[in-house]
């Protein structure tokens, strides 16, 4: 009989919004993985994409409006200019600390081993081609392929 030890040995983490917040949470869970020995995969979808498509990647953005994490009320994070005012405060922090910006980012995490994949159906939808991807995205995967890469005991999947 095969016993598990509830060992973590592959992190397949699904990343579904491109805020800032998200996509850095998404990278450092991964670049962590790595970092213990674990295996770890993102799959970029719907809005997620947005975090590996290379016209987007550098400008991603905090959302102000119905985040209860700014404290602020939600009518001041409407206002123009606020978004983008909230996400240049959030760069030069992690600047302070020596968080790379995305591309960098991405760039350690495939140096690292970490897989990376586009879905299917929101590269369909958001009409995007390979081209349009960081270079080194390992390829568009469906709903399906993504699952069978995620089978096995110790494997996680965390959705973001």
């Amino acid at each position: 009989m095969n016993e598990f030890n509830g060992e973590i040995k592959k992190m397949m983490i699904i990343v579904s919004k491109a805020t800032l917040d998200s996509v850095y949470a998404a990278f450092i869970l991964a670049n962590g993985a790595r970092a213990e020995g674990i295996e770890a995969e993102m799959f970029f979808t719907f809005f997620g994409l947005e975090a590996i498509n290379k016209k987007k990647l550098e400008h991603l953005h905090i959302a102000t409006v119905g985040n209860p994490a700014m404290h602020i009320p939600t009518m001041l994070g409407g206002f123009p200019g606020m978004e983008s005012l909230a996400s240049s405060m959030m760069r030069r922090e992690m600047e302070k600390i020596d968080i790379p910006p995305v591309h960098e980012f991405l760039d350690i995490l495939k140096a690292s081993g970490v897989k990376l994949w586009a879905c299917k159906l929101a590269m369909d939808m958001f009409h995007y081609t390979k081209a349009d991807l960081y270079d080194d995205v390992d390829d568009i995967l469906t709903v399906g392929a993504f699952y069978d890469r995620s089978k096995g005991l110790g494997t996680h999947i965390l959705f973001i």
